[in-house]
């Protein structure tokens, strides 16, 4: 048992998800981590490996998070399937025809991990669900696969808040920005203008972390349910600022504006 909220965050081996559970970490929870080929990073972080195309993975995850914890305030569904063909001008015909397995670990593989987590999260009376995505879901943006998982997960947030409704769990999809991944920085190696021109325009991938952490603790959680939301924006309502006070920006002028749910519910 623990007096710290408990999260559990997937795909948390790098990028997104690595830096959400160290900002997560630094404000006070703790963290489960999953990944295929995670290690213990020594900083408190419980790393747990999990394939998420093996629903029985899932299910010991949350049976430990139980068992250990006995307790589940926040799960952040962030492991995707993103390969580095999916970039590119080509066709999605001209490219390989794994690069759908986003659909399955991306998009199923949140459904089912929010599935088991649920009864934990509903037990404690007050819970997010919070799901990493972005403005792919309304422009084109790396092809049909990669714009229907976003798709996917902002609808999978709306309508599981229908479902929660009454029970204290909130849900929320999360457009992020450009990320300043280890990966991405690399690509700049030995153009420090460039990259920090670029930084102006970009995220660091704690920053979404601490998003997540602030909209969780918001009192007007309930209101913001089953929305997807802007981290940039967000960020303003909570006063967060990124790497060295910066302010990153909302791209929604350039890409599109998240796509609001009709009130109709039918069951």
């Amino acid at each position: 048992m623990t007096d710290a909220p408990v999260a559990v965050v997937t795909g948390a081996s790098r990028g997104a998800g690595l830096g959400i559970a160290t900002a997560l970490l630094r404000c006070g929870w703790q963290v489960y981590v999953t990944g295929r080929t995670i290690t213990d990073p020594g900083d408190g972080r419980i790393a747990v490996p999990v394939d998420h195309r093996d629903d029985a993975q899932v299910e010991a995850l949350f049976a430990r998070v139980q068992r250990d914890a006995g307790a589940l305030h926040l799960l952040v569904n962030n492991a995707a399937a993103i390969d580095d063909q999916l970039t590119g001008a080509k066709p999605f015909w001209d490219k390989p025809l794994h690069l759908v397995d986003v659909l399955d670990v991306g998009l199923r593989s949140a459904y089912v991990a929010s599935w088991y987590a649920a009864p934990l999260l509903v037990r404690g009376g007050h819970g997010l669900i919070a799901f990493t995505s972005s403005p792919g879901a309304v422009c084109y943006m790396h092809g049909p696969a990669y714009g229907a998982q976003k798709a996917g997960v902002d609808k999978l947030a709306a309508d599981m808040a229908v479902d929660f409704a009454g029970t204290g769990v909130a849900t929320a999809s999360i457009w992020m920005g450009i990320l300043l991944t280890e990966k991405f920085r690399r690509a700049f190696d030995g153009h420090p203008d460039a990259l920090a021109r670029t930084a102006e325009h970009a995220e660091t991938p704690e920053f979404t972390g601490y998003v997540i952490d602030a909209l969780y603790r918001d009192p007007e959680l309930p209101d913001l349910s089953g929305r997807t939301h802007i981290g940039a924006e967000l960020a303003a309502r909570y006063d967060i600022t990124d790497e060295g006070g910066r302010w990153p920006p909302s791209h929604r002028e350039a890409f599109g504006a998240p796509r609001v749910p009709h009130p109709a519910v039918i069951r």
